[in-house]
């Protein structure tokens, strides 16, 4: 008889080992997610990566040569913004989200724009055939003779193809599918999972090719599988938006390369995802004049967009009243209620207040809290807001108004749009005064100054 090989329960969400299965894992609290698996030796995961040879000695840092790190482009100007510029060579990028929300439809994208581009391109799919792909490929104009296809899971047979083919990118649709043959466990197991990390994170250094890894998420909307995946790989980009929804937000929330401030955001049609390089005016295009609607110049990384604060405060009939925000934290909300109720004497606590922002940008700079304040306020009192004006500044307990950052940047970007108005902190206001004669520059001090100036009483 063969040695019995020794096993563990380990949950399949954090990578919490134990000898006796649970029902909740002492780790994370997540319920029925111990599974079984083979326990691998530290000298056996040793050989696999090929442990010991010669390595590099320990040197001064000072000594190091610094060089700029050499990128490429995507072909997509917005993907390229969150990788901060383009793609480097010998990097992992992790692209995660829901299901149907056009992962596999960028990167096919993509890698074509790549090959056409002159370099070749390995796109690797455990889910689908490579007869689904090119039917994919042909509806999203995504043929190029650089790019090759194959349906493989195998990991030691998708590292042979790298090694013959040497691309320059090539992409793993998708981890959760693809497995190590010297690991026994079950393909998007913990084990696995970062065992085939860890080798394409090895391949992809020592031979300077770039990977794309994409990964599915839990019901929650975390990623599924072991969060050491995230640590391991140079970024992870995720998208944001509903299947149903007609944009995509895509945000780094991570990158050793680049900020992790950058989004870019997509339109999808019938050819797939496609960029949308003028955003502020995509988000205002279908807006119309009415009582809780106020434009907030908010700044991603580097790039200024106007978008749409919508609010609607009406008499509840039950109670409590209901505080619903959709891409606002209700806690922030909560707290900008309170300071309108005590500073302003605005008796809104008592109402149902809704807030939504159009296009599903989510806001959590503290620069939208005064034009969160005036949207609530003008629904509360059903007044128009002076049209034609942004609205950005922080709001205090006390109910003073704060500076923000890159205030020029905001107005600019609203003066490009045609506005004609802003509202502004006052040392903001001082800052600007003089730099735009065709616009209006109001400055407050405090949230009763900005209502009074948002909703005068002759409009």
């Amino acid at each position: 008889m063969g040695k019995k090989k020794k096993t563990a329960y380990v949950c399949q969400s954090c990578g919490y080992d134990s000898a006796k299965w649970m029902g909740k894992c002492p780790g994370c609290g997540a319920w029925n997610s111990m599974a079984e698996e083979i326990i691998v030796s530290e000298a056996a995961v040793e050989r696999r990566r090929g442990g010991g040879g010669d390595t590099a000695p320990p040197q001064p840092i000072g000594e190091i040569a610094v060089e700029d790190l050499p990128r490429f482009s995507t072909g997509s100007g917005e993907l390229d913004r969150v990788l901060g510029g383009g793609v480097i060579p010998g990097s992992m990028v992790l692209i995660v989200g829901d299901p149907g929300v056009g992962k596999s439809s960028l990167t096919l994208r993509v890698s074509a724009d790549i090959a056409r581009a002159g370099q070749r391109v390995l796109y690797v799919t455990g889910e689908e055939s490579v007869r689904q792909i090119r039917m994919r490929a042909d509806r999203l104009r995504a043929v190029a003779d650089g790019l090759l296809v194959v349906s493989e899971t195998n990991l030691d047979a998708i590292c042979a193809h790298v090694m013959k083919e040497k691309p320059a990118l090539f992409i793993i649709d998708s981890i959760q599918t693809m497995y190590r043959p010297d690991i026994e466990s079950a393909p998007g197991s913990v084990s696995q999972v970062r065992e085939c990390a860890m080798e394409l994170m090895r391949l992809a250094k020592t031979e300077g090719i770039a990977v794309f890894v994409i990964g599915h998420v839990t019901k929650e909307g975390s990623l599924a599988g072991p969060r050491v995946l995230e640590h391991i790989v140079d970024t992870v980009l995720y998208f944001e938006g509903e299947r149903s929804a007609e944009y995509r937000v895509l945000r780094a929330v991570k990158n050793r390369f680049g900020s992790t401030n950058e989004l870019g955001l997509f339109e999808m049609r019938d050819t797939g995802l496609v960029d949308v390089p003028d955003a502020s005016k995509l988000f205002l295009s279908d807006r119309g004049q009415d009582s809780g609607s106020v434009i907030v110049p908010t700044v991603e990384g580097t790039r200024p967009l106007l978008v749409e604060v919508q609010a609607l405060v009406a008499p509840t009939p039950y109670q409590p009243p209901r505080r619903t925000a959709d891409s606002v934290d209700v806690k922030r909300l909560q707290l900008l209620l309170a300071v309108l109720e005590k500073r302003v004497k605005l008796p809104i606590g008592a109402a149902d207040v809704y807030v939504k922002v159009a296009g599903g940008i989510r806001l959590d700079e503290p620069a939208a809290d005064l034009a969160l304040c005036v949207a609530m306020a003008s629904s509360f009192a059903n007044r128009l807001p002076r049209s034609h004006m942004a609205v950005c500044g922080e709001v205090g307990l006390s109910g003073e108004v704060r500076a923000v950052s890159q205030a020029e940047l905001r107005v600019t970007e609203a003066r490009r749009l045609g506005f004609r108005a802003a509202l502004l902190p006052m040392k903001n206001y001082r800052q600007l005064q003089g730099k735009f004669d065709d616009m209006e520059l109001f400055g407050v001090e405090t949230i009763g100054d900005a209502l009074k100036r948002a909703m005068p009483k002759n409009i």
